[in-house]
């Protein structure tokens, strides 16, 4: 089902995969090793990333936070964005309105 959300899904998209490829083991989500990681072309690691963002939208639909490698990822309903911390410092956020 998703967030709720009253931007276009296509930059919701778009800037909740560049907010995911700033935690730098983000790899640790789909159970790579870093060496594989490390291995990859920037396409190939655009498009994890990309997958990962549509996995989370989907997720934080039903489930409002998400462990990502090091980092958690937050659907904040009251403020309507996701939050992405990495301990207790928020890194970035993506608005959903």
């Amino acid at each position: 089902m998703g967030v709720k959300h009253g931007r276009d899904y296509a930059d919701i998209l778009q800037d909740l995969t560049k907010a995911v490829s700033l935690i730098p083991d983000s790899y640790l989500f789909f159970e790579m090793e870093a060496e594989d990681w490390e291995r990859m072309e920037t396409p190939d690691r655009l498009e994890v990333h990309e997958a990962l963002a549509e996995d989370l939208f989907y997720a934080l639909g039903t489930t409002p936070s998400i462990e990502v490698g090091s980092a958690v990822v937050i659907h904040d309903t009251d403020l309507h964005r996701i939050n992405i911390l990495i301990g207790d410092k928020q890194m970035t956020f993506v608005a959903l309105v």
